[in-house]
């Protein structure tokens, strides 16, 4: 609805200030010298805005949530990264909503398919963890987001009042020096020689396996000692600092790869990135690691740079992370390793019981 006041300017004439609030829309702001001006455009804007609500309406009653998901398909996520996890879940979604009109998705149609895909059986006997539901709510938020505010095909989300499920702390799991000189060596004997340098580097950056594997060489500058991501999570750019041991595993391949090669870790005929997976899991069974995963090595980094009394906002900024929460989990480290530090000192510094009775 439209509000008119009626100020005073500077010089002590009349101005009128309309504003016109409806739910869901950003309000509308202006002034003009004569009130009748004011109510006449007043009166456009309530029109314009109930015009637009009926658009949106008429789209809501005869597109369903298998429409959403076919459009979104096409035209939103061949840009995303991770396209295709994104789509299995999207598909996901299609088998509980997409029969369903938008008119009639509520927060409860939503909620409820959510607690089914939570029941889910995956990889044997287990179900779905929290966040990997929250990370389909994820896919099925920014579809109806892009519904409601680009193509006009419902008024608002109803995701929005669906809850997210509650994920358990941050997993931190690193390598202690035993299990690195082991991964390692491991590494060397595997018949696949790649792994070692793609371990090595993603030990010593924080590279995530997919930023790392799709590596190209116009990412890479060796005289600057760097990479540019321009493909990450966070979708956006990100340098990435290349230390000296990096470096020396990098420049051999450099040195043999031929003039049109375009991946840094290519499969055997060069057209796409390698897949490590057969030749990790070899690599972590000779070395003895339990519980340990190719994304741990990211924690190592992280864990490496507390242990050596980097700051969250350093960490954060190697890891490429947007906030401080996700690499406060690492916090703990720095303080250990600084208690350690004292307690070593004390035992040099100050003399034991025994010296102490001999003197």
């Amino acid at each position: 609805m439209a509000s008119i006041q009626k100020l005073k300017d500077g010089d002590g004439r009349n101005r009128y200030k309309v504003q016109v609030r409806r739910k869901g829309v950003r309000t509308q702001t202006a002034r003009f010298d004569r009130k009748r001006d004011a109510e006449g455009w007043a009166a456009q804007q309530e029109a314009a805005i109930q015009e637009n609500r009926h658009f949106r309406s008429a789209e809501a009653k005869r597109r369903t949530v298998a429409d959403l998901i076919d459009r979104y398909e096409k035209s939103v996520l061949p840009q995303k990264r991770s396209q295709e996890h994104q789509r299995r879940q999207l598909e996901r979604w299609r088998e509980e909503l997409g029969h369903i009109v938008l008119a009639e998705l509520t927060p409860g149609a939503v909620a409820e398919a959510r607690d089914n895909i939570a029941a889910d059986t995956v990889r044997g006997d287990r179900k779905r963890s929290p966040g990997s539901v929250n990370r389909y709510l994820a896919a099925l938020g920014h579809a109806l987001k892009v519904g409601a505010e680009e193509w006009g095909w419902l008024e608002h989300s109803p995701m929005s009042s669906v809850r997210k499920l509650k994920e358990p702390k941050g997993r931190v799991r690193y390598l202690n020096e035993t299990e690195r000189v082991r991964l390692l060596n491991a590494c060397k004997e595997s018949r696949e020689p790649l792994l070692y340098p793609i371990v090595l580097i993603a030990m010593l950056t924080g590279m995530r396996k997919g930023e790392l594997l799709s590596l190209t060489w116009d990412q890479v500058d060796l005289e600057r000692s760097r990479v540019i991501l321009h493909d990450t999570k966070n979708d956006e750019r990100r340098p990435v600092s290349l230390p000296r041991p990096a470096r020396e595993q990098l420049e051999p391949l450099q040195a043999d790869a031929t003039s049109d090669a375009v991946y840094v870790f290519p499969n055997a005929d060069g057209t796409k990135p390698i897949d490590i997976r057969a030749a990790w899991e070899a690599a972590r069974e000779l070395a003895g690691l339990q519980d340990f995963r190719f994304h741990d090595l990211r924690h190592t980094t992280a864990s490496y740079l507390a242990m050596n009394n980097a700051s969250v906002a350093e960490i954060a900024a190697v890891l490429g992370h947007k906030s401080l929460q996700m690499t406060q989990r690492y916090a703990h480290l720095s303080e250990q390793h600084a208690a350690d530090v004292v307690e070593r000192m004390s035992q040099e510094v100050m003399p034991t019981d025994r010296n102490t009775e001999e003197l």
